[in-house]
């Protein structure tokens, strides 16, 4: 007859967390020293998790959620049985910089498509900030990239072009290739990002 442990570890091993958790880390295009920054968790112990070498607590759970915008049902809940519809309201969202521990971050965002348990797109609202043009960083993922501007003036390099876009601008390419934002002037400057694997 099986032990408690081993009974616990098979009950769990039911939900496929780590698989969940891997799932959602890789369409937020986010690495594991990346969420480690966010979660203040180690890539290592983080690797485990994913692997199912380990099982998180909750408050370990809680962090990683936090960081994606989901509650804790989206790692308990049957992929059957997933929600079609999800409301963010704007004081449940948290606040991240796009490089955490860096010293020039060029935007924050806010998950705007948490409630949704299965995305099968990425949303942030994204606030903008002022750099000068030799620190920003490119950056690059799989998939297509919408932008649209909120409010104020942004400029966004897509390989080796730039594009100067105001209030209510739109636009859409490739993620693959690198990008970057950068605010331009000092007003506020804010859009949504939609990322679609």
């Amino acid at each position: 007859m099986a032990g408690t442990s081993e009974l616990i570890s098979e009950g769990l091993g039911r939900y496929s967390i780590g698989e969940k958790l891997r799932r959602l880390r890789l369409r937020n295009n986010m690495g594991l020293v990346e969420l480690g920054k966010h979660t203040s968790l180690s890539a290592p112990l983080l690797s485990k998790l994913e692997r199912g070498k380990l099982f998180p607590t909750l408050p370990t759970l809680m962090r990683i959620a936090m960081v994606f915008g989901v509650g804790l049902d989206f790692f308990f809940t049957d992929d059957r049985k997933r929600r079609v519809v999800g409301i963010v309201r704007k004081h449940e969202r948290v606040r991240l910089p796009e490089r955490p521990g860096a010293q020039d971050v060029p935007y924050h965002f806010e998950c705007l498509d948490s409630r949704m348990n299965d995305h099968k797109l990425n949303a942030v609202l994204a606030e903008f900030q002022e750099m000068a043009p030799e620190r920003v960083k490119t950056h690059q993922h799989p998939g297509v990239e919408f932008l649209f501007v909120l409010k104020g003036s942004l400029i966004l390099k897509i390989g080796g072009e730039e594009f100067q876009l105001e209030a209510e601008d739109a636009i859409y390419f490739d993620g693959a290739v690198e990008h970057s934002y950068r605010r331009r002037g000092s007003k506020a400057c804010a859009g949504v990002i939609v990322t679609v694997p």
